[in-house]
């Protein structure tokens, strides 16, 4: 089975690299440098540090492979010309039925952070937004029930 594509802004695509550097080159080592430690100290049956040590090293293990999918599946969304449509990596300003405007921007799921206006293109308003143009009335169904936008904007 084909790997799901993991849309990133440019940002978002160093960003994870970086990360994923960090880990390999600096928190992999300093993780065994603190498991020899341990090791060193003796009996590993009630040894806490090692206990903690090999957790911290499974979850760091467990982090880059996951970067490593994610970036292996990876396609950077390339600022495309200003377009009359709403498309992955766009932003776009809505209003909720009597609520103040709101920007968002639609962006891949690894990216996603709505308290910083970063909405998935996978979420219930991500999905509901794709296509639409400027004026145009959004339904949306969420588990929280049925919202309604208006596209005010498309940057």
């Amino acid at each position: 089975m084909a790997e799901k594509v993991n849309f990133l802004t440019a940002e978002g695509r160093v960003k994870l690299e970086q990360e994923l550097n960090h880990l390999r080159d600096v928190r992999r080592i300093e993780v065994a440098e603190s498991l020899k430690a341990a090791v060193e100290e003796g009996d590993l049956t009630e040894n806490a540090g090692y206990d903690e040590t090999k957790r911290e090293q499974a979850f760091i293990e467990g982090r880059i492979r996951e970067l490593e999918a994610i970036l292996a599946n990876a396609r950077v969304l390339t600022g495309a010309a200003k377009t009359d449509v709403i498309l992955l990596g766009a932003s776009v300003t809505v209003a909720e039925d009597n609520y103040a405007p709101e920007t968002y921007q639609i962006v891949g799921r690894t990216e996603a952070d709505p308290v910083k206006g970063r909405i998935s293109n996978e979420s219930p308003l991500g999905k509901a937004l794709l296509g639409k143009r400027t004026g145009d009335l959004v339904r949306v169904d969420t588990p929280g029930g049925t919202t309604h936008f208006k596209v005010l904007a498309i940057q």
